[in-house]
């Protein structure tokens, strides 16, 4: 998976904070408070999310679309986990840096997940 480009990711998380749907405008006049883009330049790249298949959008009244992302945010970000595990010639060694990395609070949190993914495999 690649990573998303800075207005991109820009774009993604207005959508995945709001956690509903939004237009192009909505998006840019957000933008617009901390700095001066151009609505084309806004609607491109959302565009260019959606031929990508981050972005779904279903036609607003008028011809506004409104869209919305695909994948949460945690699943972004698991994806580009993975990526980066298997850029490593031995994942469990680079397994196990990341997780020699992680707060007291990330190592409960993960073995709770282990523990709930061993219980979906054992069923």
């Amino acid at each position: 998976m690649r990573r998303l480009g800075d207005l991109e990711a820009e774009i993604m998380d207005r959508l995945w904070r709001w956690r509903r749907p939004a237009t192009v405008r909505e998006v840019v006049d957000d933008i617009n408070r901390t700095r001066p883009i151009a609505y084309t330049t806004v609607m491109t790249v959302a565009n260019i999310l959606h031929s990508k298949g981050w972005l779904l959008r279903e036609q607003k009244d008028g011809r506004a679309w409104l869209y919305e992302p695909v994948r949460t945010r945690e699943e972004y970000s698991a994806a580009l986990m993975e990526d980066a595990l298997s850029a490593s010639a031995d994942r469990p060694v680079a397994l196990a840096h990341f997780v020699g990395q992680m707060s007291p609070a990330e190592l409960s949190a993960l073995r709770k997940a282990l523990r709930e993914t061993g219980k979906r495999a054992d069923t």
